[in-house]
């Protein structure tokens, strides 16, 4: 996809220009607000550096804004062209309360806004429903006459029978989701080509959702935080599938609500799931650092790797040594998961959606548009097959800043209101136009919301000079039918394939006169519709199947076919000898769970023909392969009986697969000289991926005979790590383990606890106890504990608190102030530091003096907090000062710290790596502490960030401003 960019502007065609003041209004009604709403003043100059940049033949119009609507967090697009949002002004309302800020009190809302003359801007905006259940939707789709809100716990369905939006009906469709007023939590549904639901949610657990059938998802992780909601999550649940499902999710399920299944799993947080008419499943994922989002294709059933496989443990638990951050973000040397996709870098990936259709040309046909509004841009990829999977280039499509387009180059300056453009969803209309809505905020993520107005945006993207119609579609006819069918809007696609599929026979000629279509995403939605009208549908997709000389078209006939599962070997018998990869890929998802009696003659074929070097291929294999390891394993055996010969693509597939039955082989080819050491390797991790007796001897063995070389360091490394998580129960440790943790208080700290709780002390004599408690680390710690028990009384924490701020350990600093009032506390002005004028240079070395030894850019400082090299591409000068002045009120999510109590009495602080049998805590200097899990009492989740703020670090508004300068300009 080549896209030439230019400045765009006119004082009629809105080209984002992004200079708009907050109006100094002090905003004080609820629903009334709407009649006060002051707009913010928009810069219409022409020609400079505030306008979008965008392809040159397009042009950007300001299709609708606040008062209309408020905060969009989605939209999507109804058959008569109509725009439907979902609002999230009470967004966060734990952490933002203000008379000064809009808040609905009965509840957020679903809008309704169309152009009703046709002239290519709303002029109308109503409300379809208000609910008090309506906390910070994140996502709507209308289909037919049915409106699915994802507002978590909840997925909604609202029915409005008679058309005259209002909602006549309210059913709650699935419940049990986790993330209640939480970014990553429930987002869109989608009606898939097939004519089931999709959407996902994201990793703020559980998930305990039954459907209409009774069938039951039981899905966690190890991760809590971000809302006073989410403070619990259990790992390693069993759903009914037998199988264990971590992180976020992607699921599907038919539109009666049975059949719930999850068709992709472990993600951290994608926004939401895009579908094209292929089947193909896209999504971006949001990162816990500023450097490793991405955005992928997602294989069906796939583990798409942010925590470990069963979620107890976060990537950071598992890196490896000389692992960089992305690879080891998506744990993408494991085996089991998937391809990480695209690295997008810093950012806030929200809507995604593929462009069907052909208003802007074959150029964009099939076009993959990711917005990122930490990145003010809307990404687009033209997806290539590679392989059995796809290769994206990410090229900017439309942004307010300039991101990689060559040949230009930004002056970043302090509070750039170019980053006022947060685009939170993109939609494609029944007109072709590319819809995209802008939740300006200043700061992205974090929990909290700095715009005050709850200021809201909706743009039209068009061809030049061809403004786009809205089609009359009569839904009614058979023609009309086939026009909603083909319509580029996605849900309104839906409503055709549901009509012409209850016509039945009546509409089968008109449906396969669709195969005739120069569009290919319009055969594929008749591929899937095909087989629904029997026999005879089926056997002209088998045809498909067999001949079609475009193989994302015989993708889709074998998705479309193996739906009839009594009839699934039959069809696979005829796809797996297909030359396409992409193909056979697709039986081996399809295998998962046919028994090896059954499959195996298929499988052998599909093993025959993988290159060694196919990742999405291999990966399909093991699905393939699920629960068949050891017997598939002594199949092989009989072909490659000596591992040392083994070609690369069976060493690969055992290194997937690794049955217990293969640990001797793998202990051979670790130890063998013979082989390259990237073979060795191999064995060596693929042990390390037993969860057996045998496994731990063999790893303990290789680490014995080769303790000089590199195999035996990396044998040495696994040891150390398996033995805290799943070798845990499979060897006697103690003999091994040097590293304990004592858990014994030192006898003078534990006399002096029972002093300070002692009833016969006074005031007096308990302070001065405590002083001297203050000022020691563990002592200080139990401290803290105390405190958070309300074992201390306010006198003796007043007391004690000068002593305990003074403690030379910065974490205990750091987190007293939860606790322990800090007098005379100085207060700094964000008001004043955006008024300086910060010295980058400065700035540098308040960073490395000040923040290094917890946060990383480039190679200097350590990787205890989140990496930030690319901070300055997310935040603008204002959200930098107000994260360095309030750590606390916009904690990054998987950074939240946690108060662990021992049995013992000890009080131990940091980030939650892994919780299982073992728990493992890092603490501020990046030290991990492993604490078995019959020593501890209780862990709590605490409201204070770990990274220190400005007061604690002594930094002068000054210095503030010269350090967000320095991070700005990275």
């Amino acid at each position: 996809m080549v896209l030439q960019k230019k400045h765009i502007g006119n004082t009629k065609i809105v080209h984002i220009l992004f200079v708009w003041m907050l109006c100094s209004i002090l905003l004080s009604c609820k629903d009334s607000r709407t009649a006060s709403f002051e707009t913010p003043q928009l810069d219409f100059k022409t020609g400079d550096s505030n306008g979008f940049i965008l392809p040159e033949e397009w042009q950007v119009t300001l299709w609708a804004e606040s008062p209309d609507l408020y905060n969009p967090t989605n939209i999507d697009v109804d058959i008569k062209g109509r725009i439907w949002v979902t609002e999230a002004v009470n967004y966060r309302e734990f952490n933002n309360a203000s008379d000064k800020r809009l808040s609905f009190e009965k509840g957020d809302r679903i809008m309704i806004l169309e152009d009703t003359d046709g002239d290519g801007v709303s002029d109308s905006s109503k409300v379809f429903v208000q609910d008090k259940d309506l906390v910070a939707p994140m996502g709507i789709a209308v289909i037919g006459n049915k409106v699915v809100v994802s507002c978590a716990p909840n997925l909604i369905v609202y029915t409005d029978e008679n058309g005259d939006d209002v909602p006549d009906k309210k059913e709650i469709f699935l419940t049990g989701f986790g993330g209640f007023d939480h970014d990553h939590s429930l987002h869109s549904v989608i009606a898939g080509p097939d004519g089931k639901w999709y959407f996902n949610t994201g990793n703020a657990g559980p998930h305990m959702v039954t459907d209409k059938s009774g069938w039951q998802l039981r899905s966690g992780s190890v991760y809590t935080g971000g809302t006073p909601y989410n403070d619990a999550n259990t790992p390693a649940q069993v759903s009914d599938d037998g199988h264990i499902w971590v992180g976020g999710l992607a699921l599907r399920i038919k539109n009666d609500g049975n059949g719930l299944e999850v068709v992709g799993h472990n993600f951290r947080n994608a926004y939401e799931l895009a579908l094209d008419s292929f089947g193909n499943m896209w999504q971006n994922d949001n990162d816990d650092q500023v450097e490793t989002c991405r955005t992928t294709w997602l294989m069906e059933g796939g583990n798409a790797g942010y925590f470990s496989p069963d979620g107890s443990r976060t990537w950071q638990a598992d890196r490896r040594p000389g692992q960089d951050t992305f690879t080891a973000h998506w744990h993408q040397d494991d085996p089991g998961i998937l391809p990480a996709g695209d690295n997008t870098g810093a950012g806030s990936p929200t809507g995604v959606v593929v462009y069907e259709g052909d208003a802007f040309g074959s150029t964009y046909r099939g076009a993959l548009m990711s917005a990122d509004a930490g990145r003010n841009v809307i990404f687009a990829y033209q997806p290539s097959m590679d392989e059995s999977g796809f290769k994206l280039k990410r090229q900017d499509l439309i942004t307010s800043m300039q991101e990689s387009t060559e040949g230009y180059i930004w002056n970043e300056v302090d509070g750039d209101k170019r980053k006022l453009f947060r685009p939170s969803d993109v939609a494609v209309g029944t007109d072709g136009a590319i819809y995209i809505a802008d939740w300006y905020d200043p700061v992205v993520g974090g929990h909290q919301m700095m715009d005050s107005l709850g200021y809201g945006r909706i743009y039209r993207i068009t061809p030049k000079n061809n403004n786009l119609s809205i089609p009359d579609i009569d839904i009614n006819t058979t023609e009309g039918q086939i026009s909603a069918l083909l319509n580029p809007a996605i849900n309104v696609r839906n409503l055709g394939f549901e009509k012409l599929l209850k016509n039945g026979d009546s509409a089968f000629e008109e449906v396969i006169k669709i195969l005739e279509s120069s569009n290919p995403y319009h055969k594929a939605r008749a591929i899937w519709l095909l087989p629904q009208f029997g026999e005879k549908g089926k056997k002209t997709v088998e045809k498909i199947l067999k001949n079609d000389p475009n193989p994302r078209l015989r993708v889709t006939a074998y998705r479309a076919l193996k739906q009839f599962k009594t009839n699934l070997l039959q069809y696979a018998r005829i796809a797996v000898d297909d030359p396409s990869p992409a193909v056979r890929r697709e039986v081996a998802i399809s295998l998962r769970g046919v028994p090896w009696i059954k499959s195996k003659v298929l499988i052998n074929k599909l093993i025959k023909k993988y290159n060694g070097t196919d990742r999405w291929y291999l990966e399909a294999l093991g699905m393939a392969l699920e629960g068949k390891e050891d017997i598939a394993y002594k199949n092989i055996l009989k072909q490659y009986k000596d591992p040392l010969v083994w070609p690369t693509n069976i060493a690969n597939i055992v290194w997937r697969i690794h049955p217990k039955s293969s640990i001797s082989a793998l202990k051979e080819m670790a130890m063998s000289k013979k082989l390259v050491d990237s073979l060795r390797v191999l064995a060596v991790d693929a042990i390390a991926f037993i969860p057996d007796t045998e496994a731990v001897a063999a790893m303990l063995d290789i680490q014995k005979n080769e303790e000089d070389n590199n195999i035996g360091e990396l044998a040495k490394w696994w040891v150390s790590f398996r033995e805290n998580n799943e070798w845990f129960a499979h060897w006697d440790w103690k003999n091994l383990d040097n590293n304990s943790k004592t858990l014994v208080i030192p006898e003078d700290i534990a006399l002096l606890q029972d002093k300070i709780l002692s009833r016969g002390l006074s005031i007096q004599e308990r302070i001065e106890v405590g002083k001297e408690m203050a000022r020691s680390l563990i002592g200080a710690r139990l401290l803290i504990g105390l405190a958070s028990n309300e074992s201390l009384s306010k006198e003796v924490l007043n007391g004690i608190s000068s002593t305990i701020h003074n403690n030379p350990e910065l974490e205990i600093r750091t987190l007293a102030s939860s606790y322990f009032r800090k007098k005379d506390k100085k207060k700094i002005s964000l008001k004043n530091i955006n008024s300086l004028i910060g010295d980058v240079h400065k700035g540098e070395k308040l960073f490395i003096s000040k923040c290094a030894s917890c946060h990383k850019i480039g190679d200097v400082g350590n990787d205890i907090g989140p990496v930030l090299t690319s901070i300055g591409e997310k935040l603008d000068m204002t959200g930098l000062i107000e994260a360095i002045i309030n750590p606390s009120a916009a904690i990054v999510f998987g950074y939240e710290s946690i108060m662990v109590k021992t049995k013992s009495g000890q009080t131990f602080y940091g980030f939650l790596l892994s919780e299982g049998e073992t728990t493992i805590i890092k603490d501020m200097a990046g030290n991990k502490t492993v604490l078995l899990k019959a020593d501890i009492e209780s862990s709590q989740k605490m409201g204070v960030s770990i990274m220190p703020d400005a007061l604690t670090l002594n930094l002068k508004e000054q210095e503030i401003a010269d350090i967000g300068s320095y991070l700005l300009n990275l």
